[in-house]
């Protein structure tokens, strides 16, 4: 026999054809690029050792998805401003990559910085103490003493006191001892992890903060001594107290030093706590524990035999978090979310407060709450629609002390904020006219470092100065920065060029008088779309909607939706009725009316559009994620000749199979029942009200469904476990829909490891365009 050597046979990828391969590659390469865009997470400001400028440090994070991690890495400049006409920054060449940084938080005066590096395994916790050229301390903290500091953004606090000795923190509680067993049964007295042969068991269940805390059990107090390394424990909390958000209290000489921080109760059963604002919480402050000895060195002190006070500072009030001290220290100012604690919205309309501090700690439980910016019910066109706030900076404060600047959400853009805390002045100075999303990043002296963007423009750093300081309503001028952070490829570039964008007024369809003011307003969408039409042809277009429902999408540069647009799609992105930014009326006009009030909001969104020649009435698709993909999933029901296409993130489809899984049952009452849900809310729900959830829910519309519908589903997803989404996209195909479903098995319920979110809109982007050809 001759000689021959066997053709390997090419295998397809599962559930591929030929086409949708080359379209798999094509648009993969072009997503690539647009994933590759750094972000900034944090920036700081410093002093100039020379006293010339002043210099600046930004962590940026970027995708690697080779790893399926996210890569940090700091860069450094050099601040100059001439005149209020212009400013230079001169970056350092590189940027410094931080493996295995956690964190990193500069110290009061910018002389040192604390970084934490948690463990991935049973491993200690390790600290590093950095000088301007060194390292100069190295801890290692074991298990014995605190888990994993918390950097989640939430319950993450890490706090220098004034004289930068002392750094208080939020960290892991130890995990309780496991009942440990050998071959005789069970073990007194346990063993060492050592112990070869002995096996620890699970010990009793303990509940946890739900979606992203898996894990975590208890977050807890703990203060460290720099010089020596000592950590202690802060006495006197309750263990039905989960701490967060901790910050030093100011101190006379001599005095004892006292800690402010969020404590969120859970005597019974601790609900989901990310994205939900609902959950009651109050700031607390106990004493350190520390004292002045004789050599008037600082010493930490054990507390454990003595009385240690913990007061309760907001006891008039139902939520107050971000506490933050003027810099004279004569007041403490914190958010409320007590419009949403108060009504069982997960998120709504925030506060404002201000505490007149006081050094007589007898006065602190009765201090007077004096109302900064009190929640806006509904606005007039032009005025402050409600505060909306997702973060303080840790130094809010102008040099007066008394001007905090802060970043909102104002209808669908995000806006900069001056807010005097004393007179209640409330200015927007990042520029009115602009349809941008501004956010602040860190305070320079009385300048702004500020990020700018929009669906269409990648970010760019703004430098803000005030114009004129001396007026009532100073004035301000924002200069462009130049910057390589924020560096994308020609081709984005290009294709980014080649957008438009507008924000459009949707009017409200078929207002009742039983209607409010502010839910009878006009609600708003924001259209992205080719800017030079080559044909009387409408490209075809995605509906996009946000989750929650009490969430937003901004006028902000979001790497997928751009990617999604540069593909040939205009993009109709919806804040329907319910939505954040656009005060408390509208807000609250959805819980009770979900699958009614949001879905006839985004039809009629679609028909504007449609109306104006913007879209074919024959080319529409829709994308939504959570409560966006509850919307979706229903919309495809009631409406079913609309959409030729649908794709969902972690959909909540069947309200009665959710709420006996998910971390936040309450949710469906709440949205399903109005604001008396969370009154009724029951963790054994009777018959009528499985009744009423699954009349809510788009899985009742299922037999009408006749849209292929893309599934992406996160197997770890607490919210809205992976069993929702399954059951309707089981009992789609059952009905012969045209279903894909993909599950990412590590995914939680944002589905944002960098592998996951590159498959999900890459598949999107396919997907759609199989449809739309």
């Amino acid at each position: 026999m001759g000689d021959s050597k066997a053709v390997p046979i090419k295998e397809m990828p599962l559930g591929l054809d030929t086409t949708t391969e080359e379209e798999y590659a094509l648009q993969s390469k072009l997503l690539q690029e647009f994933t590759s865009i750094p972000s900034i997470d944090k920036a700081w400001t410093f002093k100039s050792d020379d006293g010339i400028g002043s210099q600046a440090m930004f962590s940026i994070s970027q995708p690697n998805l080779l790893a399926n991690k996210r890569r940090k890495s700091i860069l450094s400049t050099h601040i100059f401003k001439d005149n209020n006409s212009s400013v230079n920054f001169r970056w350092s060449p590189f940027p410094v990559e931080m493996t295995g940084v956690s964190t990193i938080v500069p110290s009061p005066s910018g002389s040192k910085l604390f970084v934490v590096r948690n463990p991935e395994s049973e491993s200690p916790s390790q600290f590093e103490i950095w000088g301007s050229s060194q390292l100069e301390k190295e801890f290692h903290i074991p298990q014995t003493v605190h888990g994993s500091v918390y950097t989640d953004g939430w319950f993450e606090g890490i706090s220098w006191n004034f004289d930068e000795t002392l750094v208080a923190y939020v960290a892991e509680e130890p995990s309780p001892s496991k009942p440990t067993f050998n071959d005789l049964g069970y073990k007194k007295g346990g063993s060492t992890d050592k112990d070869c042969s002995s096996w620890k068991g699970q010990g009793d269940w303990e509940e946890e903060w739900g979606e992203t805390y898996a894990g975590k059990r208890q977050p807890a107090l703990f203060v460290i001594n720099i010089n020596s390394g000592e950590v202690r424990p802060v006495k006197g909390i309750k263990k039905s107290l989960s701490v967060g958000q901790v910050v030093w209290a100011p101190s006379a000489k001599d005095m004892h030093q006292y800690l402010v921080f969020v404590g969120w109760s859970s005597d019974t059963r601790k609900l989901g706590i990310k994205y939900c604002y609902n959950r009651p919480c109050a700031l607390y402050a106990v004493k350190s524990p520390i004292y002045m000895s004789e050599a008037n060195e600082l010493e930490l002190k054990d507390s454990s035999t003595e009385d240690v006070p913990v007061f309760n500072l907001t006891q008039q009030i139902s939520s107050a978090f971000f506490p933050r001290f003027s810099p004279d220290g004569k007041c403490l100012v914190f958010l409320s979310a007590r419009s949403s604690v108060d009504s069982g919205a997960h998120s709504a309309t925030d506060s404002l407060h201000r505490i007149d501090w006081s050094t007589d700690v007898t006065l602190w439980p009765s201090a007077k709450i004096v109302d900064v910016i009190p929640v806006v019910m509904s606005a007039e066109d032009g005025h402050l629609p409600g505060l909306y706030c997702s973060s303080f900076l840790s130094n809010p404060w102008l040099s007066d002390g008394c001007t905090m600047i802060i970043s909102s959400f104002w209808r669908s853009s995000q806006v900069i904020l001056a807010v005097n805390v004393l007179s209640m002045e409330v200015l927007r100075i990042s520029p009115a006219e602009s349809n941008f999303s501004w956010n602040v990043l860190t305070l320079d002296g009385d300048n702004i470092v500020a990020v700018s963007s929009s669906p269409v423009n990648v970010p760019q750093i703004k430098y803000g100065c005030i114009v004129e300081k001396k007026t009532k309503a100073a004035a301000w001028s924002w200069l462009d920065v130049s910057s390589s952070i924020y560096k994308c490829s020609e081709k984005v570039r290009s294709l980014l060029s080649s957008l438009q964008f507008s924000i459009m007024e949707i009017p409200v369809k078929d207002v009742s008088d039983s209607l409010t003011k502010g839910a009878s307003k006009p609600f708003e969408a924001i259209f992205v779309s080719s800017n030079s039409k080559k044909s009387d042809a409408c490209d075809p277009l995605i509906v996009i909607l946000h989750g929650g429902p009490h969430s937003v999408s901004l006028t902000s540069f979001s790497k997928s939706s751009a990617f999604l647009s540069s593909i040939g799609f205009s993009l109709l992105i919806v804040n329907y009725r319910g939505s954040l930014g656009f005060g408390e009326e509208a807000l609250q006009s959805l819980p009770g009316k979900v699958g009614q009030q949001d879905v006839n909001d985004v039809l009629t969104a679609i028909d504007h559009v449609i109306d104006k020649g913007l879209a074919s009435p024959s080319k529409i698709t829709v994308l939504g994620g959570s409560h966006g993909g509850f919307l979706t999933t229903h919309l495809i029901g009631q409406a079913p000749d609309k959409f030729v296409a649908a794709a969902v993130r972690n959909p909540v489809c069947n309200l009665a199979l959710m709420v006996g899984t998910t971390d936040i049952p309450d949710w469906c009452y709440v949205e399903a029942c109005g604001s008396k849900g969370k009154d009724i809310f029951s963790e054994a729900p009777s018959a009528d009200y499985l009744t009423l959830f699954h009349s809510k829910s788009p899985i009742s519309h299922l037999s009408k469904v006749k849209t292929p519908t893309l599934f992406l589903l996160g197997a770890q997803d607490l919210r809205v476990p992976v069993s929702n989404g399954l059951q309707y996209a089981r009992a789609l195909r059952e009905k012969g829909g045209e279903v894909k479903v993909i599950v990412f098995p590590n995914d939680v319920h944002e589905i944002g490891r960098p592998q996951s979110d590159f498959e999900s809109f890459l598949n999107i982007g396919v997907w759609f365009r199989k449809y739309c050809q």
